[in-house]
């Protein structure tokens, strides 16, 4: 199978025009919704699809569609490469230029995890297994972090003690370490 893998970034959408294109009810529509406003952005939802107007994504920095419908997504693309937002065709690659990523969250910490859109279950397998794992403990221990690097700089402003920060940042995180394992299903074991 042959495939060219997105490349993995995180966007500041403060105040950006996003819109997600999902019915009333649409799981994946109330989700990025929300984590659209949690990351500050200024969001319409279109709820009814039908009613989709072309000036409700025009000069919108991110689009996010939900429906898959090939019609709908085709019309994006068009509408995307007309006007320059990012798009985002949940579960149809094809048409858009942003695949989104399971995201694992603890306090300010976010870990993507990407398919690059080939094997969605996967990336949710492992977004649970990382959100197990990053539970309130790991939350306080990055919050405690952050203050410490925060009382570093204040008490090491100038660019010449760079590298006392760095050093003090790096012997607070000694001793913390991460462990994965990963199970198969048995056709793939026999596979092997």
């Amino acid at each position: 199978m042959s495939y060219t893998p997105f490349f993995p970034v995180s966007l500041n959408l403060q105040g950006r025009r996003c819109v997600v294109i999902g019915p009333v009810g649409d799981r994946e529509a109330i989700e990025k919704d929300a984590a659209l406003r949690e990351a500050g952005a200024n969001v319409l939802w279109v709820q009814d699809v039908a009613s989709l107007r072309d000036d409700d994504v025009t000069g919108a920095f991110f689009v996010i569609s939900t429906p898959q419908d090939a019609a709908l997504s085709s019309r994006l693309r068009a509408l995307a490469d007309v006007h320059g937002f990012l798009l985002c065709c949940i579960d149809q690659p094809a048409f858009g230029f942003v695949a989104m990523a399971a995201i694992a969250k603890a306090g300010p910490v976010r870990i993507a995890i990407s398919t690059t859109g080939l094997a969605p279950r996967v990336g949710k397998r492992l977004k649970e297994g990382l959100q197990a794992a990053m539970d309130a403990t790991f939350a306080r221990f990055v919050e405690r972090l952050a203050q410490m690097r925060a009382q570093t700089k204040r008490e090491h402003p100038s660019a010449e003690e760079s590298e006392i920060r760095r050093t003090a940042m790096i012997e607070a995180a000694e001793g913390f370490s991460a462990e994965v394992r990963f199970t198969y299903p048995r056709w793939f074991d026999a596979e092997r």
